[in-house]
């Protein structure tokens, strides 16, 4: 009995996490009501509430737990034998990417929307964050503000996912190769 109520939360989470990705692959997130919400997922405003401030902070949680899991895979890629370093970012690169190909309908829709700037700006700072961790794990990094040199990489590479969303020609290897390329030769 004292697991119904964790069952009951975590079918609540999906519910609404299921309800936001669906609801903002179709519009930009600001334009996405608690009301309606919280009607798609079946849960209550007052239950919505108790959990997040806005369908974006919904959404950014919901993005940045996925980026979150692909992470998790990275260490195992970077140290599997025969796995170059230069494989390794490859594969790295290729699951975010694949990540922004998953979600491509409401990144898309950032573009957009102005109002929707804080879904690029996470990308950033989750980009950042990463990039400042693997300086502080990595013994190649050239001296320099290491926060200076996150938001170089980080502001690149989301720049990069911003053109590629932009552009329908471009392939999601091109994204990978254009990427791979220009990251900086202490990544590798």
């Amino acid at each position: 009995m004292s697991d119904r109520p964790d069952a009951r939360m975590a079918r609540t989470d999906r519910a609404l996490e299921d309800a936001v990705l669906r609801l903002a692959s179709g519009r930009p997130v600001s334009r996405i009501s608690v009301a309606e919400l919280t009607q798609t997922a079946g849960v209550t405003r007052p239950t919505f509430y108790h959990r997040f401030r806005s369908p974006l902070e919904l959404l950014l949680a919901v993005l940045d737990a996925d980026l979150a899991e692909l992470y998790r895979h990275e260490d195992e890629w970077r140290t599997q034998e025969g796995l170059s370093s230069d494989e390794a970012l490859r594969r790295a690169t290729g699951a975010i990417v694949d990540h922004v190909v998953r979600f491509a309908g409401i990144y898309r829709q950032t573009l957009e929307n102005p109002a929707d700037r804080g879904v690029y700006d996470a990308l950033v700072r989750h980009f950042s964050d990463y990039s400042l961790a693997f300086m502080a794990a990595s013994a190649n990094v050239p001296d320099g503000d290491r926060e200076l040199m996150a938001q170089f990489v980080s502001h690149g590479f989301a720049g990069a996912i911003k053109a590629w969303l932009a552009d329908d020609r471009l392939s999601r290897d091109e994204l990978v190769d254009a990427v791979v390329a220009c990251a900086p030769a202490w990544w590798h």
